[in-house]
């Protein structure tokens, strides 16, 4: 199982808030309905940090209308043995 935080935006307006929670609270997904929510300090996305199989598994459990415009990055906790072997830890880095 890998662990991946997943953004998903929504409008601004108020209409746009109630729906995407709406939809999330109605998925059925337990990842879903626990989803974090930005809307009350201004920023409007929801976050969600799953454990899941792969990225493609991260991403079917998002409803339909977010799945688009959701971002979806797999996390990895450093360990002391990676850190030692710097060369190693750069040759998956993306600069």
């Amino acid at each position: 199982m890998e662990k991946f935080l997943i953004e998903v935006p929504h409008g601004e307006d108020k209409g746009s808030c109630m729906q995407a929670i709406q939809v999330f609270l109605r998925s059925g997904s337990h990842f879903v309905t626990n989803a974090e929510w930005g809307c009350m300090d201004g920023d409007h996305k929801a976050w969600l940090m799953v454990e899941v199989k792969d990225k493609e598994a991260a991403e079917r459990i998002l409803p339909a209308a977010y799945k688009r415009n959701a971002k979806i990055t797999r996390l990895h906790k450093f360990t002391r043995e990676e850190i030692k072997e710097p060369d190693n830890l750069m040759e998956h880095h993306t600069e």
